[in-house]
């Protein structure tokens, strides 16, 4: 009879049988694949390109070509990459393998019906034998061929173009999906050696049992028989007692090595589970990071998979270790502290709630169970959220208790976990969640309630089939900000930013850096950008350099901020000079503009970006009256601003920047129509017609009468400068522009980067820019105006020593 404990129900043996014969259907669709793609395969496409000499070095006598070809599939499956020279505690494993090796070419010579190969085969396996002293060296023998081959394939796709189609190595990933399968498919497979020699045992103990029977009724006649003078009977004795001491003997071998394969079992499976709470760790942390735009992977099935093979060969190894006769504490003790660490690990946060919720707003979450299929039929279980201050999820993780102060009123905070048989999940969905008061904590000195973080915590009780007691399992959601008003969601936005950009992933909850480095701020906006505005254009290192002037208020043309460390007050506490808003509330305003107005004349290269002023006039200040770029404005969050060339009372030249159109004006008109209208702008920085590059945004056709009414259409036109104030007797331009100007120059903070793209006339505006290869002092580069094909290049100005020539003065050596 099986304990009652053990994962022995007609549902869970169901479950594991048909897991093995998964496996095994799966082992020989895997050696139908090896067949085909494996690397012995590709390898025999190459050999006969390769040398003799080439040949001889990499299939010595020691590992002769023969048991390569012979045992391909089996050597490949193999964890040969684990040895090592100097790991002297691995010749016990190096040894199993060489006995697999014997045994194998053994049993392919006794099957083979050649003769010429069956000596062959013979010959090879008792100079394998030779090998037993020094397993070590077979192994490593065996992996620096694996090795050598790899990199002969590698070469031959390139250099030999008849076999440019062998693949390459499987990347890092799948190589780690490949170990992950292999590892359990091992580990089901040592389970399946255990019960095989649990029946052995059975059958030999139920032959002893016969035997013993046997002897004990010819006991009463061994008197008779020594009288009477017949030996035959005392022969049958003695054979009975041989048999006897032979049973018990094969079944205390079996015994012990029964306990060994337990022992292997339960370490491997330790060493297994532990990579698996690794990976769900990885993915929790990468659905973090994806709030800044990191790429991630939301597929839950494989890590389900993964939980569900590991409960049943968990179970199967408790039923082993139960059934074995005497008890062992130390495998019974480790396999309880694995099912629990994994019961209670595979509760996840499928879909995290906003990170930064309002009071009164609904919300949802999503929170899954990777064991959903094995929770024990019957009572419904019921997950309950609760809201968590910053300091009780510290305190949970080191003392494992329910918070018991309430720090904010949760409405529809309990779900069901109900299972989907489409996608085989099960999942608890909270669709109408919402925080209708919070209680928040002490501030100290400048603190805002922005920079307050909660989080979500749930817990359940659950019971798997199989199992004698139910398990608490409980877990919480990323950071959150509560907000009261729509006014206080940029900052909150900052916090959660500043979190999960530059948290580490075994942090305490919710500890953040005071200060990090530029770059790492660097790759943080470019992710954000892109991924809130959907485009594959990235910010430059030229766009990057002018972000870094602004941040730290160093207007200097060249310099290096790479190592320099922006502190959170810079980001998002201290506003920025001479402006009333911080740097944080004014690059969100430029990604809020960019994705609602501007994502196509971005992802088009046709807006020059972040740029300061004085580099501007720098650039413009010799081009022909009427070129212009486009930059995000300095002065206005979320503003673009026309900078162009103009003449100047006196006959020369002058810089003008156009009022900035807002979010709310190019809802009024589009970018496009609005440079449609300004006659006097003409050709975008460089020299290209305006007309060549927006002609597709523009949407204005003659007005046409309307019949219906008699009445003509009307439209708006973008009026500039003297031209407004001679049309209109108002402004048609933007409500900013408190100090009634006609027109304002974009006051910025002199911060200014290099401006020069790579033109070509099919590309004018790429989406990414070319770096020179290395410093400009002392080149003089051709005039692109003179050929659009060649390269303009600037400055790298984001990396290497600071420049010290001034860009006054490269723009004169390239005019000349």
């Amino acid at each position: 009879m099986q304990h009652p404990s053990a994962l022995g129900t007609g549902r869970a043996k169901l479950t594991f049988i048909e897991f093995v014969n998964g496996l095994k259907s799966r082992r020989k669709r895997s050696k139908k694949i090896c067949f085909t793609m494996a690397q012995w395969t590709q390898m025999k496409q190459l050999i006969p390109y390769l040398a003799t000499q080439t040949l001889n070095e990499l299939y010595s006598p020691s590992f002769p070509m023969d048991v390569r070809c012979y045992l391909a599939n089996w050597i490949e499956e193999q964890r040969w990459e684990d040895f090592e020279p100097e790991k002297v505690d691995q010749k016990p494993q190096a040894l199993t393998l060489l006995d697999q090796i014997i045994s194998c070419l053994q049993s392919l010579a006794g099957q083979n019906p050649n003769v010429v190969e069956k000596m062959r085969l013979q010959h090879i396996s008792r100079n394998m034998s030779m090998f037993r002293s020094q397993p070590l060296q077979l192994v490593l023998t065996v992996r620096d061929v694996l090795r050598k081959e790899r990199e002969l394939l590698s070469q031959a796709s390139t250099q030999i173009p008849a076999l440019a189609h062998i693949s390459q190595p499987p990347a890092q990933d799948s190589m780690a999906v490949a170990h992950t399968t292999r590892d359990v498919d091992m580990l089901v497979l040592k389970v399946l050696e255990i019960q095989d020699c649990r029946q052995q045992i059975h059958q030999l103990q139920e032959e002893l049992n016969w035997e013993r029977q046997n002897y004990e009724s010819i006991q009463g006649t061994i008197q008779q028989t020594h009288t009477n003078g017949m030996d035959s009977s005392m022969s049958e004795v003695t054979k009975l007692q041989n048999n006897i001491k032979q049973h018990e003997y094969n079944g205390q071998v079996i015994a012990k090595k029964r306990v060994q394969l337990l022992q292997e079992a339960v370490s491997s499976l330790e060493k297994c589970q532990s990579r698996l709470i690794n990976r769900i760790k990885a993915w929790r942390w990468e659905q973090h990071q994806a709030t800044i735009g990191h790429p991630f992977d939301d597929n839950l099935s494989p890590l389900q998979t993964w939980c569900e093979q590991l409960l049943g060969v968990n179970g199967k190894l408790r039923q082993e270790v139960m059934l074995a006769g005497e008890p062992i504490p130390e495998l019974q003790e480790k396999l309880g502290r694995l099912l629990q660490t994994l019961i209670q690990s595979s509760l996840m946060v499928d879909k995290q709630p906003p990170q930064v919720i309002k009071t009164q707003s609904k919300f949802s979450t999503t929170v899954r169970y990777l064991l959903g299929e094995k929770v024990a039929p019957g009572k419904p279980v019921l997950l309950k959220a609760q809201i968590i201050t910053e300091a009780q999820a510290r305190n949970l993780g080191q003392l494992g208790c329910v918070p018991s102060e309430n720090v904010g009123e949760l409405i529809n905070n309990t779900a069901i976990l109900e299972h989907n048989t489409s996608s085989k999940s099960t999942c608890a969905t909270f669709r109408n969640m919402s925080i209708k008061k919070i209680k928040r904590a002490d501030r100290k000195g400048s603190e805002s309630v922005t920079e307050e973080k909660f989080a979500l915590f749930f817990t359940t009780e659950i019971s798997i089939t199989g199992c004698d007691i139910p398990y608490r399992i409980q877990m919480i959601s990323v950071p959150v900000v509560v907000i009261v008003h729509g006014s206080q969601d940029n900052n909150a936005l900052a916090t959660i930013i500043w979190d999960c950009a530059f948290s580490e992933p075994e942090r305490i909850p919710f500890l953040v850096p005071e200060r990090v480095p530029w770059k790492q701020m660097c790759r943080t906006l470019n992710s954000k950008f892109m991924s809130e505005v959907g485009t594959q254009r990235c910010l430059d290192n030229y766009n990057q350099h002018f972000l870094a002037q602004k941040i730290f208020d160093k207007p200097d043309i060249a310099g290096d901020y790479s190592n320099m460390l922006v502190s959170w007050a810079q980001f998002n506490k201290e506003v920025l000079p001479g402006r009333p808003f911080t740097f944080w509330q004014w690059f969100d305003g430029v990604i809020e503009l960019t994705k609602k107005h501007l994502k196509s004349y971005w992802s088009d290269g046709l807006i020059f970006g972040f740029i300061g002023k004085q580099h501007l006039h720098l650039i413009l200040k010799d081009r022909p009256n009427g070129t212009f770029l486009l930059r995000f404005s300095d002065s206005e969050i979320g503003g673009i601003t026309i900078a162009y060339v103009a003449p100047s009372e006196n006959g020369g030249q002058k810089i003008q920047n156009i009022q900035p159109s807002t979010k709310r004006d190019l809802e009024i008109r589009s970018l496009g129509d609005r440079i449609q209208d300004i006659d006097f702008i003409t050709h975008v920085y460089p020299d290209l017609p305006k007309n060549d590059v927006f002609r597709k945004y523009y949407t204005d056709n003659p007005l046409p009468r309307d019949t219906t009414s008699g009445y003509l259409i009307v439209s708006i036109q973008t009026k500039v400068g003297v031209e407004a104030l001679c049309d209109s007797p108002q402004r048609s331009e933007t409500p900013q522009d408190h100090n009634s100007s006609l027109y304002s120059m974009d006051q910025g903070n002199g911060a200014s980067a290099s401006p020069f793209y790579s033109l070509s006339p099919h590309n004018p505006f790429p989406s990414s820019f070319q770096l020179p290869p290395g410093p400009l002092q002392g080149v003089i580069y051709p005039d692109p105006l003179s050929n659009p094909n060649r390269h303009f290049p600037g400055p790298d100005m984001s990396q290497g020593q600071p420049i010290e020539m001034e860009l006054e003065e490269i723009l004169n050596r390239l005019s000349e």
